[in-house]
C-alpha cells in the first residue's frame, strides 16, 4: 500500500510540474504574440521604409547610377573622392547648414523656454496661449514657407513704405545675409511652440516646495532660475537640443519654399544640395554618397551633444 501511495504521489507531482511548465509556455507565447501584434507592424514598416532604403543608399553610393537606367556601374570610392576634393557647392551648403543650425537652435530654445516660463505661471489665458504658440508647428513646412515668402516680399515692403522703418525695407529674400536670418526667423517661429510643450512638461514636474523654500531664503528670480529650475530640467534641455539640432540640419521643405536655396545658392542647405544632385542632375550615385556623408556627420554631432548634456545632468 505504501509503495502504491508513493507511486501515485510521484505521478501527481510529475503531472503538476508538467502543467506548470505548459502554463508558463502558454504565458510566454501570449506575451510574444501580444508583442508581435503591437510592435510587429511598426517594426515591419520601419524596416521597409527606413532600414532597407538606407542600405540601398549605402550600396548606390559606390556606383555611378543615374537613377533611371538598369545599368549600375560600380565605381568604389570615386564618388567620395570627388566630393571631398572637387565639390565646393556641397562644402558651401554644409557651411550654411552648420551656421543655420547654431543660430536656429539657440534662438528657438530661448524662445521656447521663455514661453514655457511665462505659461507655467497662473495665467487665465495660458491654455489659449499654449495653443496659439504651438499652432505654427502644425502647419506644413512648404505652406509655411510660401506664407512667409509673401510676408517678407509683399507684407514687409508695404509696411516699410508706410512707416519708413529700415527693418521692413530690407531685401529679406534678395540678399544672402537677410535671407539667412529670414529662414532662421521662420524656423524658430515654427518650432518654438514644440519646444515650449517639452519645457512646460519639465517645469510642471518640479517640486514646488523647493521654489517656495528658495523664496523664503530670499533667492531672487535669477538665482532660482540658474540654481534650481535649470538644473532640475536638464533632461528637457537634452531632448530639445537633440530635436532642434537634427531638425535644423535636415531642413528642406521650409528652405525650398522660402528661398529655393537662393539668392545664387547662398542659402542652399545640404538636403537641397542632395536633392538637386540626385533628382535634378540625375547623379543618383553621387547624391547617395552625399546623403551617407551627411548622415554620418549629423549622427556624430547629435551623439556628442547628447553625451555632453547627459554629463551635465549627472554633474547637476
Amino acid at each position: 500500500m505504501k509503495t502504491t501511495f508513493d507511486k501515485s504521489t510521484n505521478s501527481e507531482t510529475v503531472i503538476k510540474t508538467k502543467m506548470k511548465s505548459i502554463t508558463k509556455t502558454q504565458k510566454r507565447m501570449r506575451k510574444i504574440l501580444s508583442y508581435a501584434a503591437f510592435v510587429g507592424p511598426a517594426l515591419l514598416f520601419f524596416i521597409i521604409i527606413q532600414i532597407i532604403p538606407f542600405f540601398m543608399g549605402v550600396y548606390y553610393s559606390f556606383t555611378s547610377w543615374n537613377g533611371v537606367s538598369s545599368a549600375v556601374e560600380w565605381v568604389g570610392f570615386d564618388n567620395y573622392k570627388q566630393i571631398f576634393t572637387n565639390d565646393e557647392r556641397y562644402y558651401d551648403s554644409f557651411i550654411f547648414t552648420t551656421k543655420f543650425m547654431f543660430a536656429a537652435v539657440v534662438i528657438s530654445n530661448i524662445i521656447g523656454f521663455s514661453f514655457a516660463l511665462i505659461l507655467d505661471a497662473a495665467l487665465k489665458t495660458k491654455n489659449v496661449l499654449r495653443t496659439v504658440f504651438f499652432l505654427p508647428n502644425v502647419i506644413g513646412g512648404l505652406l509655411l514657407g510660401f506664407i512667409w515668402q509673401f510676408i517678407f516680399v509683399r507684407g514687409f515692403a508695404a509696411v516699410g513704405e508706410i512707416t519708413n522703418i529700415g527693418f521692413f525695407q530690407l531685401p529679406w529674400l534678395g540678399d544672402a545675409t537677410t535671407a539667412f536670418w529670414g529662414i532662421v526667423i521662420v524656423f524658430a517661429w515654427q518650432i518654438s511652440g514644440y519646444m515650449m510643450v517639452i519645457y512646460i512638461a519639465a517645469l510642471q514636474g518640479i517640486d514646488t516646495s523647493l521654489i517656495e523654500a528658495a523664496k523664503i531664503d530670499g533667492a531672487n528670480l535669477y538665482q532660482m532660475l540658474t540654481k534650481i529650475i535649470v538644473p532640475l530640467i536638464l533632461p528637457a534641455f537634452t531632448i530639445c537640443f537633440f530635436l532642434t539640432i537634427s531638425m535644423a540640419f535636415k531642413i528642406f521643405d521650409l528652405n525650398l519654399s522660402l528661398t529655393g536655396g537662393g539668392p545664387f545658392n547662398s542659402t542652399q542647405s545640404v538636403a537641397i544640395n542632395i536633392y538637386q544632385e540626385a533628382f535634378t542632375l540625375n547623379n543618383y550615385g553621387v547624391g547617395s554618397t552625399k546623403a551617407i556623408i551627411f548622415f554620418v556627420i549629423v549622427a556624430v554631432f547629435t551623439t556628442v551633444q547628447v553625451m555632453l548634456t547627459k554629463k551635465k545632468e549627472v554633474e547637476a
